[in-house]
């Protein structure tokens, strides 16, 4: 017994000696291997340093506009340790890490206690991680065992001789993942509570501390799941002060209804345009031009109006603003958004092309302006009919009423067609074709003679983009400046040029802005006579299938337009009576917070008083009117309709602008076909000329033949009709030439 009991001994000596130098050993070993495989700590813990894949992108004051989890980090809802409020750090430090602040990097006792307690019950049931061993872990993740923890426990302890406490925690509360890719707390207060930190309640900071260890709980059994541990939670801040016990007693996963994370503003569309006008490099947050608060505004605007016209059957529409004075895009809306129920919702009205109607007028007469033209120039406005292959196109005006002689002021305050046509015949469409172009209009692809004299009334397609980035040049001073979108100053668009004089611009916009220009065809008191002075012009195109307002006053830019994406016509909706609203309402948003100016005018314009009827120098019987002029343009002919008076200057109001009298109506190779409803005896043709206030005597020719005379300032007549081929031509006597002058001839088939 005694040898036994001896060598027992010496046996458990040798063995004990034995397992100790194979411990040593593999410790040795162990150690080796533990140097290779720790790596190496970040630089910083801000996230300046961290990798991102997407952007973010904000509104001009910092409001999310666009939101991704597709980063590798959260870069996009970063807060500083300040901004988090300290109630939720304590939180997080009572459920994680309560010596967080003594110990340096692990927590030892809490290992021990750890170790206890689960050989106690035979399985895992705590950790003892510290935050800092939890940081580690997000920045080096490794498979849950044995080793890595000693391998954490080692980086952790190294982090905090590189970096303070304060730096960590606010790692950690920004990094800490949840459920569905987010992560820090910011991100999980706006999953589960559509809400920012600094709105939360107590429970629900508490409920944000213990979702980090189940991330799904809240959404089980409305919350029931979390009441357990958010009391347990609560009573550890009460022992240590951080929580009053009144407040414990109140905490309840009733009042944690889960709730879906929402943008303030649907931006998708601008945003889809700034990604096609800037690369996407850069910082990882992007501060754009656009203003979350107006575009919310306008968004209800626009939404509520496209609600009052759907008995118009309209149902789309979209609103683009802009600061002229800084090139910024400041709303960008579309009807619905990307909202599914939104017909086209998906398609983005601010870029499609649709036909403009009269919102190109203003750029006609700016190019009629600069060719000689004034804002006196008499402008006949009487039936006028185009030859349109071998057939007579009638153009009208919208009302289907006509005013005569009009001053050109009055002819685009009051958006009349023909003038528009007489207009553009005199700058020709080519020419006008390339003022566009030079505005910007790059949809407007096919040529001159495509669009024909019907480009003055919009027959073309262009965008809302185009066309507010066109009037911001008028806006401007007759500068072309691109469009900005975002804060970093990047354009979108061409380089800055001059399109348009400055006297000419502003004396564009001086009339679109005067109720007095306007008054024939839209009254004395309208929804346009706005509070601050503010340039005005609508749209109508055919069928009513597109309707369009834009405004333009000292500092804003504001373009509407209304219709069908799908390219059906509306029920009647004009310019007016949709966009028109829609604008008004825009501009007394924008105009809510800014002081009350006026429209820019050239200080070089020259002002005179005119008659009001012939647009000449006024004398002391004449109805009197101030009109404005681009230096060197005042007339020098004082009117003679009122006082009798010669004129020196004849030929500086010839309505029709021509070289030379020639036929209107019929044209060259026109073909009619006679009424079989009329009898033949009675059934005319109305022959016409240039319109021309001086004629003395006309005879008219068909097939050489004398076949009517009319008299002093009478250059239409009634032909009766005959079947066949003819030829039509004019012998004129003006007043003031002894010998007729004859007008090239017109062959014509009547059948």
């Amino acid at each position: 017994m005694r040898r036994g009991g001896l060598f027992t001994g010496k046996g458990l000596v040798r063995g004990l000696l034995i397992l100790g130098l194979a411990a040593l050993a593999a410790a040795l070993l162990i150690g080796k291997n533990i140097h290779q495989d720790l790596r190496p700590l970040p630089t910083g813990l801000r996230p300046q340093g961290l990798e991102f894949r997407k952007q973010q992108f904000l509104d001009r004051n910092g409001i999310a506009l666009s939101v991704t989890y597709d980063n590798p980090w959260n870069v996009h809802d970063w807060l500083t340790l300040h901004e988090i409020p300290a109630f939720l750090q304590a939180a997080f430090i009572a459920s994680e890490d309560r010596r967080f602040y003594r110990h340096h990097g692990v927590d030892w006792l809490a290992r021990v206690h750890a170790l206890v307690q689960n050989l106690a019950a035979l399985r895992s049931v705590r950790g003892a991680s510290t935050i800092t061993e939890q940081v580690v872990r997000i920045l080096h993740p490794r498979p849950r065992t044995l080793r890595s923890r000693l391998l954490e426990g080692i980086e952790a302890a190294r982090l905090e001789k590189r970096f303070s406490k304060p730096e960590i925690l606010e790692f950690y509360l920004n990094q800490v993942p949840y459920g569905r890719q987010r992560r820090g707390v910011l991100q999980a207060a706006r999953l589960y509570f559509d809400r920012d930190l600094d709105t939360l309640s107590q429970s629900e900071m508490l409920a944000l501390a213990v979702l980090v260890r189940a991330p799904d709980r809240l959404g089980r059994q409305g919350g029931n799941d979390l009441v357990r541990p958010l009391r347990q939670l609560s009573r550890v801040l009460v022992r240590s002060g951080k929580m009053t016990e009144t407040a414990s007693e109140k905490i309840s996963a009733a009042s944690l209804p889960p709730a879906e994370f929402h943008l303030p503003v649907d931006a998708s569309h601008f945003l889809r345009q700034f990604g096609r006008v800037q690369a996407n490099h850069g910082p990882a947050k992007i501060l754009t031009t656009l203003d979350s608060t107006l575009q919310g505004h306008i968004q209800d605007i626009l939404d509520q109006h496209l609600r009052d016209l759907k008995n118009l059957d309209v149902h789309n529409g979209a609103v683009l603003v802009v600061n002229h004075q800084t090139d910024e895009v400041l709303a960008w809306v579309n009807n619905g958004g990307l909202n599914e129920k939104s017909p086209g919702g998906w398609i983005d009205a601010v870029t499609a092309p649709r036909q403009p109607g009269s919102t190109l007028k203003p750029f006609l007469y700016g190019l009629a302006l600069e060719r000689s033209w004034t804002a006196s120039t008499i402008i006949d406005d009487s039936p006028l009919s185009r030859p349109v292959g071998n057939g007579m196109h009638p153009f009208r005006n919208y009302s289907r009423s006509y005013h005569g002689p009009l001053r050109l002021r009055e002819a685009l305050g009051n958006s009349l067609n023909i003038p528009a046509i007489r207009a553009i015949r005199f700058t020709g469409a080519g020419d006008f074709l390339d003022r566009l172009h030079d505005l910007g209009f790059a949809g407007l692809n096919r040529s001159a003679r495509h669009y024909g004299e019907g480009l003055a009334l919009g027959n073309g397609e262009v965008t809302l983009l185009e066309l507010v980035q066109a009037y911001n040049v008028l806006a401007r001073g007759g500068v072309y400046h691109p469009l900005r979108f975002s804060l970093e100053g990047r354009s979108h668009g061409q380089a800055r040029r001059r399109i348009y004089s400055s006297e000419t611009a502003s004396l564009v916009v001086d009339i679109l802005a005067d109720p007095e220009s306007r008054r024939l065809e839209f009254g004395n008191s309208n929804i346009f006579s706005f509070p601050v002075q503010t340039a005005v012009k609508t749209g109508t195109s055919n069928d009513h299938r597109d309707a369009w307002a834009v405004g333009v006053n000292h500092l804003f830019t504001v373009g509407v337009w209304m219709g069908n994406l799908d390219g059906h016509a509306t029920g009647g909706l004009t310019g007016t009576q949709g966009p028109g609203l829609v604008l008004r309402s825009a501009f007394t948003e924008l105009n809510r917070f800014e002081e009350a100016r006026r429209l820019f005018l050239s200080p070089l314009l020259a002002v005179e008083k005119i008659c009001r009827k012939t647009g000449f120098l006024a004398t002391p019987l004449c109805p009197t009117v101030l009109e404005k002029y681009l230096p060197g343009t005042i007339p020098h002919t004082f009117c003679d309709h009122h006082s009798g008076l010669t004129r020196r200057d004849p030929d500086s109001t010839d309505m029709a602008n021509s070289p030379a009298i020639h036929f209107l109506q019929p044209s060259a190779n026109l073909q009619m076909i006679m009424d079989p409803h009329i009898p033949d005896s009675i059934e005319a043709y109305p022959m016409r000329l240039t319109g021309h206030n001086r004629t003395k005597r006309v005879e008219w020719l068909v097939d050489g033949q004398v076949a009517g005379i009319t008299g002093e300032n009478q250059v239409h007549f009634m032909w009766p009709l005959s079947r066949g081929s003819h030829q039509a031509q004019a012998r004129v006597w003006l007043a003031e030439s002894g010998s007729p002058l004859e007008t090239p001839p017109v062959r014509f088939l009547v059948k």
